[in-house]
């Protein structure tokens, strides 16, 4: 049962933003961020004609005179960029955001909220009660036929949702792949031009080292973010584009102005008709051109659909067809074997402007290895928040946009293996091999949840759903085929990768549901803490006690274990649990949930601190006032049924009031804090019908705590001495107490099990960070007791 408030202004929100939360955008602010897109989101995909037809002709085809190779290969390029980045991806793919979030926790998001098939059982009534989840317009009667039958069917079996987690977190361990390769094949690629300016003698000793110093200084830049060295993105992009795309033109109008009928399907037939298994093997060169394809839908949250969509069509689209169609141009009237670089990018560009372009290129492949990369700090943040990544540091290198981050441990784990691969491939046949896999692989799992998205989601027609997974899945299928048979030449890395990633991020799963299990099991009943009374049969003095628990609801088992070892405990006791949901963020007006245990004299509350798997707690003082701003605005809004018996409370210990920061509303209870101030230089403690008073030290100096309570019918006498013993225990202070539950396999488990819990969970939890929560906490106000759980 939700109490909820009822008066409440929401800051930067009309009266009727439940109706139109969204301003529709400008134009001008629409092509603004079109502009921006293209440095962010195209970097990769941009670059992909460096090394295109180079991979797809590096073994598996020759360039014969009859040109139907390179006709074949452009006309492949021509529908697979048509069918995947532009039908699939901008018409369909963009259109199943989270509340303007985009990638793959964003679809498996959208899942959990349209069907219960979170992993993690934390979730509660209140939950769909949150703004994002009306404004999708859930509702269970929506579902109807087999979509019904396929909902319940995922709520009711467990293994089912596991493989639904499973497939989820293997798409974003190759995306997390793909951050390694990216910036591999796309550095090295540029780089590669200098076969064509210096001699190959000295060619062969400065290529590796030259593209190893580019990745570590690229790395060495991320520490700085992304809003240090972002403002070159976009000029470079486009300067890029503009230059592919002049070369390009000039081939076609220099060397070959027919080759436009290449882009006939026809061309395709005879291209396979012709080369059969070699030219099927080479499609896993051909995909490349599609590469960073998902970023669109990844980056979606810092941009609108509208932007993205018209940067690739009318600026990304037309420049890479041009870029392709001029290299197949001028490859067309060039069949002789001079170099072993004759297929390259670099060959179909002008002798003249080779060092310019190999400059821009050098700096496009660097913007389009940035995106990536940044796009694997979100992914790993959004890991970390639903539970499925050891902890790492986050820092926000940003003040004002919130998703620009930098993870130190992730970066550093990125540039080593970068490096490793460069240095180990050492060309670009077998990083291509292996960047192929790892993109139509992610692709592939997009495909998936996206045609469950179509029936939970949005309520189409089951036939629809399996016409998509059939038509773009067979069309992916194909070059997922051809990149895992080169798995011996370099596809076994982005498996090798997201294996060992899955790995770790399924144990740390494990062990987290584990233990959130053993606290749901072992909770203490509410009828122990009502027999130990009032003062919970120890000496209470003065103080908030915090303590954190995973659980939502009942008294976690470390709160008997304190209340048998400690002495005395504070007179106001907060059981306080930050918990993530399936929205990418929760509004501030809805942030809390509050309630009590037990009857009101116990003065014992539960706080629930709700974020959505995008937002950033807010780990400074603002945070504490927030919170106990919460209670003291529960304590003015409790309706009165919930001031009955110690049966009625017992009842009543799941109802929960949202409470929103005080930054949220104008018209809430407000906190005044004064530190070091002397209270005899004060006025009476009470100096108006709208402010509670301002609780007095007898000597010497010391914070002063004031609520600030707004006009109201009146507060009754019980509430007002209940805020009042608030008031002096955040003047007291605040005490932290932490538990850490270390959890052990039961005696008699399985080997798997103790391997996973004992060694795997285990190592994981000793090297992972603390919770930020508790790394903001002042050192000399926090208790830590430790546990062993037996799961």
């Amino acid at each position: 049962m939700i109490l909820r408030r009822p008066v409440m202004d929401i800051e930067s929100w009309s009266p009727d933003s439940s109706k139109n939360p969204i301003k529709r955008e400008s134009w001008r602010t629409v092509l603004t961020l079109a502009y921006q897109s293209l440095g962010v989101v195209y970097g990769d995909l941009s670059t992909s004609p460096l090394y295109v037809y180079k991979s797809t002709f590096a073994e598996d085809i020759q360039h014969s005179e009859t040109n139907e190779e390179i006709y074949g290969v452009l006309s492949f390029v021509f529908w697979t960029l048509t069918l995947i980045p532009l039908l699939k991806y901008v018409f369909i793919v963009l259109r199943a955001d989270d509340n303007g979030e985009g990638g793959t926790f964003a679809l498996y998001s959208l899942l959990c909220r349209h069907a219960r098939v979170s992993t993690l059982p934390n979730g509660q009534l209140a939950d769909e009660d949150l703004y994002e989840y009306k404004k999708d317009g859930i509702a269970s009667g929506n579902f109807r036929g087999l979509g019904l039958r396929l909902r319940s069917t995922l709520e009711k079996h467990r293994v089912l949702q596991r493989m639904l987690l499973i497939l989820a977190l293997f798409g974003t361990c190759m995306v997390i792949g793909d951050g390694v390769l990216t910036p591999a094949i796309s550095v090295f690629s540029a780089v590669s031009g200098l076969e064509l300016v210096v001699s190959k003698h000295h060619h062969q000793y400065i290529e590796v080292p030259v593209a190893c110093l580019i990745l570590v200084f690229l790395f060495y830049l991320q520490h700085y973010g992304t809003h240090r060295i972002g403002f070159l993105f976009a000029p470079v992009v486009i300067t890029w584009l503009f230059c592919i795309s002049a070369i390009g033109l000039y081939n076609i109008v220099h060397w070959n102005p027919h080759v436009y009928k290449a882009l006939s399907p026809y061309y395709m037939y005879k291209f396979l008709r012709k080369t059969r298994r070699d030219g099927w093997m080479s499609l896993g060169g051909i995909l490349l051109c599609i590469t960073g394809s998902e970023a669109m839908f990844a980056d979606l949250g810092h941009f609108s659909q509208m932007s993205i969509k018209i940067a690739f069509s009318c600026v990304v689209y037309p420049s890479l067809i041009l870029a392709y169609m001029g290299q197949a141009a001028y490859l067309s009237k060039h069949h002789i074997n001079e170099t072993d670089y004759q297929i390259g990018f670099y060959v179909s560009v002008p002798e003249k402007i080779r060092w310019p372009v190999l400059a821009i290129a050098i700096l496009a492949a660097v913007v389009g290895s940035q995106a990536i990369i940044t796009g694997t700090f979100s992914i790993i943040k959004q890991c970390c928040a639903v539970g499925c990544f050891p902890r790492v540091k986050i820092v926000h290198t940003s003040s004002k946009v919130c998703g620009q981050i930098y993870i130190p441990e992730i970066n550093w784990t990125l540039m080593l293996l970068c490096l490793a691969v460069t240095i180990g491939f050492r060309d670009t046949k077998h990083i291509s091999n292996a960047s192929g896999l790892a993109v139509i692989t992610v692709m592939l799992v997009t495909t998936c949840l996206m045609s469950l998205v179509i029936i939970l989601c949005w309520n189409r027609s089951v036939l629809l759903a399996l016409g998509f997974i059939l038509f773009f899945g067979s069309i992916e299928a194909l070059y997922f085929s051809a990149s895992l048979i080169k798995f011996r030449e370099g596809a076994w890395v982005p498996i090798a990768l997201s294996f060992t990633f899955l790995a770790i991020m399924y144990t740390w799963h494990y062990g987290t549901l584990k233990k959130y299990e053993f606290d749901v099991q072992n909770k203490v009943s509410i009828n122990w803490l009502l027999g130990l009374g009032p003062n919970l049969g120890i000496v209470r003095v003065r103080g908030i006690g915090l303590i954190h628990t995973e659980l939502v609801s009942g008294i976690p088992a470390i709160f008997s274990h304190f209340v048998t070892n400690l002495p005395a405990f504070h007179q106001v006791l907060v059981l306080f649990c930050i918990k993530y949901v399936p929205v990418p963020h929760v509004r501030s007006d809805e942030r809390f949930l509050v309630g009590r245990v037990g009857p009101k004299e116990y003065r014992v509350y539960r706080c629930i601190a709700r974020y959505g798997y995008r937002d950033t707690i807010i780990d400074d003082v603002e945070f504490e006032k927030d919170l106990v701003c919460s209670i003291a605005e529960f304590i003015r809004s409790e309706v009165p049924e919930c001031n009955g018996s110690s049966e009625q409370n017992l009842e009543n210990e799941e109802k929960m009031t949202v409470i929103g920061t005080t930054s949220s509303h104008a018209k809430g209870i407000k906190v005044w804090e004064d530190e070091g101030v002397d209270p005899h230089s004060s006025d009476d403690a009470t100096t108006s019908t709208n402010e509670l008073g301002e609780i007095r030290s007898p000597v010497g100096p010391r914070k002063r705590v004031r609520f600030l309570v707004p006009e109201s019918p009146g507060i009754e006498r019980e509430e007002r001495s209940e805020l009042r013993e608030l008031m002096e225990a955040r003047e007291a202070g605040m005490a932290f107490i932490l538990g850490h539950c270390y959890v052990k396999a039961k005696t008699g488990s399985s080997l798997m099990k103790r391997l996973v819990v004992n060694v795997g969970y285990d190592f994981l939890r000793r090297n992972s960070r603390a919770p930020t929560y508790a790394s903001s906490f002042p050192r000399a106000s926090t208790l830590e007791v430790g546990m062993i759980y037996h799961v």
